[in-house]
This record gives C-alpha cells, sequence and structure tokens, in this order.
C-alpha cells in the first residue's frame, strides 16, 4: 500500500486487507515498514518495545523471521528505529532490495504479503516497490488528496524500469468516503474520470469503527465482523483475488 500522502488510511488497508484474506484461509504477512508503527500497535504490538524489528532486517540483515508475531495475522513489526533506517542504508550496496532479499527467506511460507508504507517516497518505499508484484493506493476522496497520485505513478513507473519490472499498479482505493458532502462526491468523480480503468469497485466510507479498532489491538473485522466497515474489506479481498 503506497502513497506519500499521509492520512489516507494505508496502515487500515493494509490490515484489514490482510485479515480478510486469511479469513478466505490465505497464509498472509504483514509488514509494518512504517516509523510510526500503526501497524505493529494495530495488532497489540508497541513499537517502543519491539526489538528487534524491521529496522535490523534491513540495515543489518538479521531474518525476518526474527521480528515477526503472530496475531490476527503474522505482523513484521516496526520499531521508532526505522526513523533513521533511510540514513544508515544510504553507504549500503543494494540498499533498494534490502527488504527483497530478507523475504526471499520466508516466501513460501505466504500467500500473500502486504506492505505498508510511510507517508514518503524515500527508501523505506522504494524497497517495498522493489520487493511487490502491485501497488494498492488508498486515496482519501478530496481534492487535495488527488494531487500526489500523479508523483506516485511517476516513482512506479520508474522503479519498474530500473529495478523491478513485474510492477505494477493494481488499483486505487477510494477511502474515508463521506457521501453526504459534494466536495466527495466530485472528487470521486475526478478518480473515476482519470483512473476509471484502475479504480477498484470497493469505497470504504468513513466510519468510527476505522478509529476505535486499533485501540483494541485488532482489525476492523474482528473488532465489528458485521460492520459495513469491514465487508467493504471483504469486497476489496474478493477484488484482489480476482485479479
Amino acid at each position: 500500500m503506497a502513497n506519500q500522502k499521509g492520512g489516507v488510511a494505508k496502515t487500515t488497508t493494509t490490515l484489514n486487507l490482510a485479515v480478510a484474506l486469511a479469513e478466505k484461509g490465505h497464509r498472509v504477512l504483514a509488514i509494518d515498514l512504517d516509523p510510526q508503527g500503526n501497524l505493529t500497535m494495530s495488532q497489540g504490538l508497541d513499537p517502543d518495545h519491539v526489538d528487534p524489528s524491521m529496522y535490523h532486517v534491513l540495515v543489518q540483515g538479521r531474518p525476518i523471521a526474527d521480528v515477526t508475531h503472530s496475531a490476527e495475522i503474522d505482523v513484521a513489526a516496526a520499531s521508532i528505529d526505522l526513523a533513521s533506517a533511510e540514513v544508515a542504508m544510504a553507504a549500503m550496496i543494494g540498499r533498494e532490495r534490502a527488504l527483497e532479499r530478507a523475504l526471499r527467506a520466508v516466501s513460501h511460507l505466504y500467500d500473500y504479503v502486504c506492505i505498508d508504507t510511510p507517508p514518503s517516497l524515500g527508501l523505506l518505499t522504494i524497497n517495498a516497490l522493489c520487493a511487490a508484484d502491485k501497488v494498492i493506493v488508498p486515496v482519501q476522496a478530496e481534492y487535495l488528496s488527488l494531487r500526489g497520485l500523479a508523483q506516485l505513478r511517476q516513482t512506479v513507473e520508474m522503479v519498474r524500469e530500473q529495478l523491478n519490472p513485474k510492477l505494477e499498479i493494481q488499483g486505487i482505493l477510494p477511502t474515508m468516503l463521506d457521501r453526504r458532502t459534494v466536495h466527495a462526491q466530485e472528487a470521486l468523480e475526478l478518480l473515476e474520470e482519470h483512473f476509471g480503468d484502475r479504480l477498484f469497485v470497493t469505497r470504504v466510507k468513513k466510519t468510527i469503527r476505522f478509529a476505535e479498532a486499533p485501540v483494541k489491538g485488532m482489525s476492523v473485522l474482528r473488532y465489528d465482523p458485521d460492520s459495513l466497515a469491514a465487508q467493504s474489506y471483504r469486497d476489496l479481498a474478493q477484488e484482489v483475488l480476482r485479479s
């Protein structure tokens, strides 16, 4: 999941899509590449006390199994140390492929790996793009959120040309949608106009459930399994499985 803009539900999408895929019987690993550690916290882990973490995987070459915790799905946990990872990796040979190398040892254990990225197009996100086959772009249904899509597409194209030829944008996911506002409707129409063939059918509506679930250390599918919020990510999982 990638988008350089923060607050567009990347972490929410990573976790709940991963859990929805697991509900369907798939083996899923979720990787937290965001120094804020929100994905880690959303599964009941404390990023301030996770040691080792994804920092040690990327910078020191620790096995990813050493930082993987079993929760609703397996989670490769982040800590605040990740904030300094890009500086520490700057002089490393093959620094863009550190995550890809780490995943080779465990790729046979999982059907899907879902990666949460920080709100930037820095080295951590580039590592995710080098390791991934497909990118899902969560986009809040408001005008300012749409402006960064062109830059993200350029970054994906650059990574595809220079580092990862198999990379493609799987789809753009409208999130935090409030259909009661004219602005949200207009933003959605703009998305449909410019990215119609890349737009997921699923629309993730704004609801307090997405804020409440992480406080309890769980996905919305576990917190309120019969809610529309949970169903939206089950619908997204169906789209991902079909594509």
